[in-house]
């Protein structure tokens, strides 16, 4: 079989990004240019900016990447970019700039979503074999999903109300952290101790999660003890947090493991970079005898290889879109699911 080759575009917050990706698992060329040391300074991504920053970036990522694979535009095979979710006027400049590519050189478009994006980076460098667990965890989702195909998914479960990279970030705030919060909330972690009270997340026996409480808990937790001119002990609030956020992430999962049966599980979106998170889901994968997966972690955060690997399974099918391909901020993963079924029927 002819060996297949993606121009992947990602764009979809604060980090510009493409690559090109053979056979949907291994990576010729990749750049990311992060806006990271930008944004630190207000705190957070500010859409404005990302998406100006992403308009000057854009092309010099492309050139870069072309020149480190030695590779044309010509020589791929489609073009591949982020559509959704993420912030409007980032993920508009990939599609744009993926639509220009794709019209000059006549090459297929294919829309990729940005949370299948984060579970094929599992494929990178490795064979994803079905049926699989899989746990979604960022900054805008957390998923528990039952994938037969890269065509046939059972969304189990999905966050009610904010999702785990929103608390860690929000929780990184109240402590004075600086952004991006959640990995100095896992380093700071590793320096505390069990000497707070955190209340339990949702404790329904089903799949859904829940970190509004935990969020709270600990803003009041904090607020409380500056009112009584207490000294705030930051690594153990966030020892405490992180141990009470990542359990219910492991009582989730071990459910699905009773329940399924399921023999592959993979871990996938930024938080997946969480050490503590990966342990853990270790050494539950290990008790169950399930094969556990996570990606390194330059492929945990955004980046364009993810999208190039999620585009694959699209490109076999030949699931082109058209050049009226729109972005949209708020697209979850129940939406791809439901066209995937009305796919395979």
């Amino acid at each position: 079989m002819k060996d297949v080759f993606i121009l992947a575009i990602e764009t979809s917050c604060d980090e510009t990004s493409m690559a090109i990706v053979k056979n949907g698992n291994e990576v010729v060329a990749m750049t990311v240019l992060s806006q990271m040391d930008t944004h630190a300074t207000f705190g957070g991504v500010v859409p404005e900016i990302a998406s100006r920053m992403h308009t000057e970036n854009i092309t010099i990522v492309l050139e870069e990447t072309l020149a480190k694979s030695q590779m044309n535009v010509s020589d791929v095979d489609a073009i591949a970019v982020t559509y959704a979710p993420g912030l409007l006027g980032s993920l508009l400049v990939g599609i744009e700039c993926a639509k220009v590519l794709s019209m000059v050189y006549e090459k297929p478009l294919i829309a990729v979503n940005h949370t299948m994006g984060h579970i094929f980076a599992n494929q990178i460098g490795n064979e994803m074999r079905y049926p699989l667990l899989s746990l979604i965890v960022s900054g805008g989702h957390t998923d528990l999903v039952l994938m037969y195909s890269p065509y046939d998914i059972e969304i189990l479960g999905s966050s009610i109300d904010d999702s785990i990279g929103e608390v860690f970030d929000k929780v990184a705030r109240v402590l004075g952290l600086p952004y991006p919060g959640g990995p100095n909330v896992d380093r700071l972690a590793l320096e505390g101790a069990e000497t707070y009270h955190l209340p339990k997340p949702m404790l329904q026996n089903d799949y859904n999660f829940s970190f509004s409480g935990l969020k709270s808990a600990v803003i009041n937790l904090v607020h409380n003890e500056e009112q009584r001119g207490n000294e705030i002990r930051k690594s153990d609030v966030a020892y405490c947090f992180q141990n009470a956020a990542i359990d219910e992430l492991k009582r989730k999962v071990e459910l699905a493991f009773q329940k399924t049966g399921v023999k592959e599980f993979i871990l996938a979106g930024g938080v997946s970079a969480n050490q503590y998170l990966r342990k853990v889901m270790s050494d539950l994968s290990n008790e169950y005898q399930v094969n556990f997966h996570v990606p390194v972690l330059k492929y945990c955060t955004d980046n364009a290889a993810m999208i190039g690997a999620a585009a694959y399974p699209l490109y076999l099918k030949k699931i082109f879109s058209n050049y009226e391909l729109n972005a949209e901020s708020a697209c979850d993963i129940s939406k791809y699911v439901q066209f995937m079924k009305e796919f395979i029927q």
